[in-house]
């Protein structure tokens, strides 16, 4: 398939904003694409005809708003997001904790809604941020009741990147773990991509009794007991189940 070079270029100045590098020198872009700054400021200058990215006073350069006009086009299309909501917030209620809905795009995670609990200390997730499969509760979910070829498929060229001491390193020990997934219906991630924050999962399905979300607990390892994460654990199968119900799933 052939590759268009201005737009490929033009992409991966893009992907070099994120929650670290919310903006950026024009020196900064050239040196991370490997481009000369004159063909980086003529890049930069077509998005922002387009209000892909905007400049300052400063000359720093950031997204634009037309990328967060698309991302609301996109997050409007999910029904499952109002159909989860009220169950997300009654669960973050119930608990005091951040409560999540997320969605698997290839190899990662994407959260597409959360609640903030009265009594979490957890800020570092928001809407549209990706997780990988392998050290999220929500990853394991998504991988674990995926089709099996489709997994096969994700895991082929796979990267099992090291977040904390706990995080899983391989394919066999991953598959391992989706199998206790999908024995026992839900999964956690116990500091596995964050120190000190452990989540449980439990899946979310359409009408046609496939995967279509995960949703999750966050809570402070120091801050919550076993026992209270049991509890916890039993909430969010209810609330998994109640919004899978409302997408239309009678399994």
């Amino acid at each position: 398939m052939p590759i268009i070079q201005a737009l490929d270029r033009a992409l991966r100045i893009l992907d070099l904003f994120d929650e670290h590098n919310r903006e950026l020198k024009i020196t900064e872009i050239s040196s991370r694409i490997g481009l000369h700054k004159s063909t980086v400021h003529s890049l930069l200058k077509t998005l922002q005809m387009h209000r892909y990215i905007e400049q300052d006073e400063n000359g720093l350069y950031r997204l634009g708003m037309r990328l967060l006009e698309k991302g609301q086009s996109i997050l409007q299309g999910f029904d499952i997001r109002e159909v989860a909501k009220p169950y997300l917030q009654q669960l973050s209620d119930q608990t005091g904790q951040t409560v999540h809905l997320v969605i698997r795009d290839g190899g990662e995670g994407v959260y597409i809604d959360k609640v903030e609990g009265s009594r979490a200390a957890i800020r570092y997730s928001r809407i549209g941020k990706r997780v990988p499969l392998h050290s999220s509760a929500v990853g394991k979910v998504l991988a674990a009741m995926a089709p099996p070829e489709d997994l096969a498929k994700t895991l082929k060229n796979y990267v099992y990147t090291l977040h904390t001491p706990n995080t899983i390193t391989n394919e066999k020990a991953f598959r391992e773990e989706l199998e206790r997934v999908r024995e026992s219906g839900v999964a956690y991630d116990k500091e596995e991509n964050e120190p000190g924050v452990r989540c449980a999962a439990a899946p979310v399905y359409d009408h046609g009794g496939q995967i279509a979300a995960a949703v999750s607990i966050s809570t402070m390892a120091f801050t919550v007991s076993e026992e209270e994460q049991e509890r916890f654990v039993r909430l969010i199968r209810d609330v998994a189940d109640r919004i899978s119900r409302g997408l239309g799933y009678r399994g």
